[in-house]
């Protein structure tokens, strides 16, 4: 079975059998909180592991600090985040993001690589946050750190509850450390109304990542939102190890 269905297997059965890696990462002694003091203007720091695959790098990681929050009139609750990456254990670079639709109890995860190469050196790094629970929207963020500069590439949402879902598969066809260009996809898998043991899997959104001097460009090569394959299959046919 290709490393990319692996990954993406491990992910969306997670609520029949153990958490996949991205939400491991987040329950080694690791992973941790921590209170900041109101003088660096952060409300808590979240240290983030990044893993290779089963291995956790001890001189790699990530802080997370939250900047700020607030909840609209509907209790959604929007987060700004500052995330400081470290490599051999001395900061690099920043980048900041928001974050709406933020769950309390969220949990941090990251791994390196693209999940179809070998993530060992990678300058990729997914990072995902969300509640650790099935039926719950997982937030991802795709960036590429190559010395100190670093560029958020892709941000995605994923849902799987009991083996069904939506998420991105991203596909590498050299299987190199360092590509200049892969694509991904959107792939659904839900059940059918009549038959529980039946469902149907989509593609959408198919896009091309093309390295441009230090920079990542994507082109869209799919009408957006629309689906351009479908297919009927069981739920086994569809989870079973090829």
């Amino acid at each position: 079975m290709k490393p990319q269905y692996l990954s993406i297997l491990l992910l969306l059965i997670g609520c029949q059998k153990p958490k996949s890696e991205l939400q491991i990462t987040n329950k080694n002694p690791g992973a941790k909180t921590e209170m900041i003091s109101t003088k660096d203007n952060f409300l808590k720091t979240d240290t983030i592991s990044i893993s290779d695959y089963g291995e956790t790098s001890k001189d790699h990681y990530i802080l997370a600090h939250l900047l700020g929050q607030k909840a609209d009139k509907d209790s959604i609750v929007t987060a700004k985040y500052q995330l400081d990456f470290y490599q051999n254990q001395s900061k690099t670079t920043s980048s900041n993001i928001t974050i709406k639709g933020v769950d309390k109890e969220s949990e941090w995860g990251a791994i390196f690589g693209l999940g179809t190469e070998s993530a060992k050196n990678s300058p990729f790094i997914q990072i995902t946050f969300g509640y650790p629970a099935c039926g719950y929207n997982q937030n991802h963020y795709l960036y590429y750190l190559k010395n100190d500069d670093i560029q958020l590439v892709h941000e995605w949402y994923t849902m799987s509850d009991s083996g069904w879902g939506s998420w991105v598969e991203f596909e590498n066809p050299g299987a190199k450390t360092n590509p200049e260009s892969f694509y991904c996809k959107t792939v659904s898998f839900e059940p059918d109304d009549n038959d529980e043991n039946m469902g149907t899997v989509s593609h959408s959104d198919s896009i091309v990542f093309r390295l441009k001097g230090n920079n990542w460009k994507k082109q869209l090569l799919s009408k957006k939102d629309k689906t351009y394959f479908q297919k009927k299959m069981s739920f086994d046919d569809f989870h079973s190890v090829k």
